[in-house]
């Protein structure tokens, strides 16, 4: 076992599906070719107890700070706190001395992995590839949505991209620059992917691109669930009327979990709704059951919907499943998200700023009823079962390290 390079994986906890990708991959790698070490901010270790390979602390800031940034369309990360990290990397790479760094949405390690000298792999989405086809620019929710039409905002927003694209990588550029790299440039997207090695958390058949260069490659859906029981009451729940599973994420506006089950009521089906450690919604239909958390994909596999925040991790958990799903989509993560979700027919797409109660019950019946959507999540599905991510990144870690095979 001597001879295993050391792999580490970096998350920043500022969502857990940035701490939920890393920790499945590093957990499905073969401990016989590769030594794991895992670090994140301690907000969900608790999620982290089942792991057999070290833990270690590391930073993030706050996830009510990364999420009010997004909601307002500002760069995630400051100057400041790209420099911080930037010297929390540094200490972390000194102290492990990985073969190569993993990182999910870390952005400091395009610096901190170059200055020490070790290969960068960087999991993103691909619907944020400088490659992506048939990507358009969603218009986030933004609060000048409140007061200029829709369709005008959004031609405005368009307008307006390549200036706030450079804006949103200014920050990163900055320091770069101050330890004597180049920079990135002025497209975002760019920025937000660079690595020497891109793996994108999708697949191909939902999120095409095309003439990718060799460091950039798909690792395919990365599932994950909480390591916990189903509640108590799961194999009583009825069997003659639909199930919708409902679940905003860690990122999701809890007053959106709300609206749902206020909006659904009174209709013949059943909900059961996730949380995610939020408090308890202030409405508790008689048709609808609550948990914290749930062992996400057995949810999905029972479901004949999903309705959630549009977020890549919840929006697989639906579609590895072969289920439609309905996304409420507020930032441009989950706008991009789900805007690949409409094109391939398996869900639709709500946004969060013009949400109410008789457009989402009206959406929730039209997909029930939806035939051929369900046809085309089932082919989806097995699709997306041929694609095994762990493996994927075993084989470039194996090429980045120069680890033989066994």
């Amino acid at each position: 076992m001597s001879g295993r390079p050391t792999i580490l994986f970096v998350a920043d906890a500022v969502t857990l599906a940035h701490v939920a990708r890393p920790s499945s991959l590093a957990r499905r790698l073969d401990p016989a070719k590769f030594s794991v070490v895992l670090a994140c901010d301690p907000r969900y270790h608790e999620f982290l107890k089942e792991n057999d390979f070290p833990l270690l602390r590391l930073r993030s800031i706050g996830s009510e700070r990364f999420l009010n940034a997004a909601a307002k369309g500002q760069p995630l990360y400051d100057t400041p706190a790209l420099r911080s990290y930037v010297r929390d990397d540094l200490a972390l790479l000194a102290s492990v001395r990985p073969a190569a760094v993993v990182g999910d949405h870390r952005l400091s390690l395009s610096v901190s992995a170059r200055l020490s000298g070790v290969p960068y792999l960087n999991i993103i989405n691909a619907y944020w590839s400088p490659y992506a086809v048939g990507r358009s620019l969603p218009l986030p929710d933004l609060p000048i949505n409140r007061y200029v039409d829709t369709r005008i905002a959004q031609s405005l927003f368009r307008l307006a991209w390549p200036l706030a694209s450079a804006w949103h990588s200014r920050p990163l550029n900055r320091v770069r620059r101050e330890y004597g790299l180049p920079s990135l440039g002025s497209d975002w997207f760019r920025s937000y992917t660079d690595g020497d090695y891109t793996l994108y958390a999708d697949a191909s058949e939902l999120v095409p691109t095309m003439d990718l260069p060799p460091s950039h490659s798909y690792l395919g859906p990365i599932l994950w669930s909480p390591d916990v029981a189903l509640p108590d009451w799961w194999n009583d729940l009825p069997s003659d009327r639909p199930l919708i599973y409902a679940t905003m994420g860690s990122s999701g506006n809890p007053a959106l979990l709300d609206l749902v089950l206020t909006a659904l009521a009174d209709l013949p089906l059943t909900i059961v709704a996730t949380t995610a450690g939020s408090a308890h919604p202030r409405v508790a239909p008689a048709n609808a059951r609550l948990v914290p958390y749930a062992p996400g994909e057995q949810l999905a596999a029972r479901a004949d919907l999903m309705i959630c925040n549009g977020g890549s991790l919840t929006v697989y958990q639906s579609l590895s499943a072969g289920k439609p799903l309905l996304g409420i989509a507020s930032h441009m993560d989950q706008q991009l998200s789900m805007s690949y979700v409409e094109q391939a027919g398996v869900g639709k797409l709500l946004r969060s700023d013009e949400l109410n109660a008789a457009k989402l019950r009206r959406s929730v019946s039209q997909l029930l009823a939806d035939q051929k959507m369900q046809r085309c999540a089932r082919t989806l599905a097995h699709a997306l079962a041929t694609y095994c991510p762990a493996q994927r990144l075993s084989q470039v870690l194996t090429k980045v390290t120069g680890h033989a095979q066994s």
